[in-house]
């Protein structure tokens, strides 16, 4: 493919996302109607489980993950009510955008199919890694570090959204990754912000991969940063060979550069069970 391609495609993407007039993706509609009931000082639980149950799939995936066993749940949850009511509405909240997150992620093109794949499959293993990390060493909300880790990457689907008018682009996978590796943690904070997420969350496809950051406390970066890694174990990703002793954030998170998160017994089951529930 002709550097003059890429380049040409990089300018337009760099210009645009200066300019504010690169395309972002919005969250699905049920999630922006479930976040303003939940922040909505005046909705009861019942209003909160009226808006879900719109969505009959995505009720059924939240009863199922109230009796999780990540939720450590006593008695069997049997209705939606009872659902939202064992899991508080925050919780709520950040389940419901996890869940529908996979939508994003649907390809318009036969070329960008593969890509957008691989993408969700890598960010369900980094959510799920995350959210066992946060419940395991930090004080952190394990479900704000799933949907942290969910949304790491995001910043990949504007940019193969408009590597679609560019076929030569799509068919030269490392280019294509060059691209993607300069720009996506630029545009992910962009969409961040413009979907009104947390201050603590928007900064995380920025900061996720700045491996020597070391802020004073232990954050979702930090724990989306050793997910991430921890992800790549195993794998012919060049990721794969970074030397975790010399990345704060494991030091950070009281967990020993040695250990492998995925394959100890205490965190493995979890990590299996987050991504369950992830995959619906």
């Amino acid at each position: 493919m002709s550097m003059d391609i890429a380049k040409a495609f990089l300018q337009e993407l760099m210009q645009e996302l200066e300019n504010k007039t690169l395309v972002l993706p919005t969250l699905p509609e049920v999630a922006l109607r479930v976040r303003d009931a939940v922040d909505d000082e005046n909705a009861s639980i019942s209003d909160i489980s009226r808006v879900i149950a719109t969505d009959a799939a995505l009720s059924a995936r939240l009863i199922q993950v109230a009796n999780s066993p990540l939720m450590r749940a006593t008695q069997e949850i049997e209705s939606l009510d009872m659902a939202v009511n064992r899991l508080g509405l925050k919780l709520v909240r950040d389940m419901v955008i996890s869940m529908v997150m996979e939508q994003m992620f649907q390809a318009t093109s036969e070329l960008t199919d593969k890509k957008l794949r691989q993408v969700w499959e890598h960010s369900t293993l980094v959510a799920a890694i995350s959210h066992t990390l946060a419940a395991q060493f930090t004080k952190l909300s394990p479900q704000q570090a799933l949907l942290a880790g969910l949304v790491h990457d995001i910043g990949v689907l504007p940019i193969l959204t408009k590597a679609e008018d560019y076929p030569e682009l799509l068919e030269d996978e490392k280019t294509l990754d060059r691209i993607i590796d300069k720009l996506h943690g630029k545009i992910g904070y962009a969409i961040l912000k413009a979907w009104n997420f947390p201050a603590e969350l928007v900064r995380v496809p920025l900061d996720h991969e700045n491996l020597q950051r070391n802020s004073e406390q232990v954050d979702y970066a930090d724990v989306v940063t050793v997910a991430n890694l921890q992800s790549y174990t195993g794998t012919e990703d060049p990721m794969a060979d970074t030397d975790w002793s010399t990345v704060p954030a494991f030091e950070k998170l009281g967990l020993s550069p040695e250990v492998n998160v995925i394959e100890m017994e205490e965190t493995a089951e979890d990590i299996k069970e987050a991504q369950r529930l992830l995959a619906g």
